[in-house]
């Protein structure tokens, strides 16, 4: 059953989540609704590994002193060092 709220909001704000909400063909009120929904819903814990992932973990083994976001940086570097 649908229910009328009334909320005060930053005029700049409902502006803004106006055209959000025009540029994904919904309605302010359906927006609202979502993310309240979403932020109301426990997540789920039925999340399933799929076989071909569960065979594939633990393949790679790793240093201690692995670093993803210096690794990923020291890839990109190479990888424009000869652009510019």
């Amino acid at each position: 059953m649908d229910s009328k709220l009334t909320l005060k909001l930053d005029s700049d704000v409902i502006e803004k989540a106006k055209s959000y909400a025009k540029d994904r063909n919904v309605s302010l009120s359906e927006l609202v609704e979502r993310y309240l929904d979403f932020l109301t819903t426990p997540p789920k814990d039925d999340f399933q590994v799929t076989p071909l992932v569960k065979s594939l973990s633990g393949i790679i083994v790793l240093p201690e002193s692995y670093n993803p976001k210096t690794e990923y940086r020291q890839h990109l570097n190479k990888k424009y060092a000869n652009e510019g």
